[in-house]
Formats: C-alpha cells, structure tokens, sequence
C-alpha cells in the first residue's frame, strides 16, 4: 500500500478510509490519490518568473543590510562605547 517514504503513508491512509466510509454508505463514487511533491510539467515561463522574483528580493536585501551595519557603527561611535 505504501511506498518506502514515509510522506506518501498519511495520504494512502486517508484514501482508503475514505474510500471504505464511502462503501458503508453505498455510495459509487470513489476517491483516488496522487501524491506528488512537486509539479513535473516543464514551464520555462514560471522558472523564469520565480527565478528574478527571488533575484529581486535579494537584491533588495543586499541593499539594505549595509547601512543597518553602518548605523550600528555610528551609534556606538556617538555614546563611545568598547568593547572589553
């Protein structure tokens, strides 16, 4: 019933209860599973838009960590502060 993963036991599980409540109810219809942890279609378009969405929000991170260090500095320059 299951595979050796372990990720793939909980779904299967609730298939097949599933599928017997259904029975006890007399019901025809069925439910199937497919467990997949990621979508296997090729779409270049949707790579591409996820790959400069995350290159943007880095290079706007790597903007803005710089000063944060440098107004740490600044601060601690100001009450003349060391470290021991």
């Amino acid at each position: 019933m299951c595979s050796p993963e372990p990720i793939n036991c909980f779904p299967v599980l609730l298939n097949i209860l599933s599928n017997t409540f259904l029975r006890l109810r007399n019901s025809t219809a069925r439910l199937r599973l497919w467990s997949q942890l990621f979508s296997t279609g090729e779409n270049a378009e949707v790579k591409n838009y996820i790959f400069f969405g995350l290159f943007t929000y880095l290079l706007v991170l790597a903007a803005g960590l710089p000063p944060l260090f440098a107004m740490s500095s600044v601060e601690d320059y100001k009450v003349k502060s060391t470290s021991c």
